[in-house]
């Protein structure tokens, strides 16, 4: 299952910033990036679109009044340098909510519920159904790793290790942020340093 994205910023940093990210996660595909909202309206009544990442502030037409004028919203995470419009975000029914400069890790919780959001939506029951998720074990390596492998999650502080049927991975990542992105009806926090598959 592959994700659908586009861009729309008009910051070239921040573009690029999300570009790369979106390069490290296998299943997630940029299909184009726009610098204001406008010229992505049309593109948005031709073609399939599965996740839209949307800054707030922008010439011409802003993102809030951007989402109000979709008749049919994806889903959408906000990327933005201002964390004062998050709860006007959430009452949008956004997806996530991400300040800038947007650390990776965060990213990547971001678009983990993104797949799981797609799964959910594809299977129709209202179960999450994603079977795995990606996370960074080292600076420039991703490993995707299946949910039922996971057998605990241990904290170490500003790390994770998470140890599954066959390997350990250590993670830059805090236990209570992994756990979130976790499916809460497959896993359980035992403990404030423990996580464990509960099914």
């Amino acid at each position: 299952m592959s994700l659908k994205c586009i861009i729309i910023d008009d910051e070239p940093l921040a573009v690029n910033v999300i570009k790369n990210f979106l390069g490290q996660v296998r299943d997630l595909e940029l299909l184009k990036t726009f610098n204001n909202a406008i010229d992505s309206l049309e593109f948005l009544q031709t073609n399939a679109v599965d996740l839209l990442f949307l800054d707030i502030n922008m010439p011409i037409l802003d993102g809030f009044s951007f989402l109000n004028s979709l008749p049919f919203k994806p889903p959408v995470i906000i990327t933005t340098a201002h964390e004062e419009y998050a709860v006007q975000s959430y009452e949008m029914e956004v997806l996530d909510y991400l300040v800038k400069p947007i650390p990776f890790p965060r990213f990547l919780k971001a678009v983990n519920k993104a797949l799981r959001n797609k799964s959910t939506s594809a299977s129709g029951t209202g179960m999450i159904e994603t079977d795995h998720l990606f996370v960074k074990i080292d600076k420039k390596k991703m490993k995707k790793i299946n949910l039922q492998d996971i057998l605990v999650v241990e904290s170490l502080k500003d790390y994770i290790k998470i140890i599954t049927c066959t390997s350990k991975y250590i993670v830059h990542q805090t236990l209570s942020s992994f756990t979130e992105s976790l499916p809460p009806e497959r896993f359980l926090r035992i403990h404030r340093s423990y996580t464990i598959f509960d099914q």
